[in-house]
């Protein structure tokens, strides 16, 4: 059983920044595709980042790109989320998941194509 435990959430005023972090153990690191993905309160879960299993490429959603850098350290089996210009409506519960699909594109972006999630990190930005 897989197992991804995510940490670095909290509470930040509007415009700062928080790092995310997911450690998982090695069999269930390499060499995989993960994302990760918010809930925010009374709505859908939704994409936010996803990076290659090698760490060379990467695909975000519309609304955090330029202010969210995703990355991964395979030799710590973490992934990271680098969140900065944090808004209000970045309020939400992130969730690291690995991938189970093959092409790294638009697939990345839906939730069933991930197989093993995390229990998730609260983010609240106020205003």
């Amino acid at each position: 059983q897989a197992q991804l435990v995510e940490s670095g959430g909290g509470l930040v005023e509007a415009g700062g920044s928080l790092t995310l972090s997911c450690t998982a153990s090695a069999r269930t690191f390499n060499p995989y595709v993960f994302g990760w993905f918010r809930r925010a309160p009374g709505k859908e879960r939704e994409f936010v980042a996803a990076i290659s299993a090698r760490g060379d490429d990467t695909y975000y959603q519309d609304s955090v790109r330029g202010r969210f850098t995703i990355s991964r350290d395979n030799a710590k089996n973490t992934i990271y989320l680098q969140m900065s210009s944090l808004k209000p409506e970045d309020t939400a519960i992130y969730y690291c998941a690995r991938y189970s699909g093959a092409p790294f594109g638009p697939t990345l972006a839906t939730p069933d194509n991930y197989n093993y999630w995390g229990q998730g990190t609260q983010v609240t930005v106020s205003s």
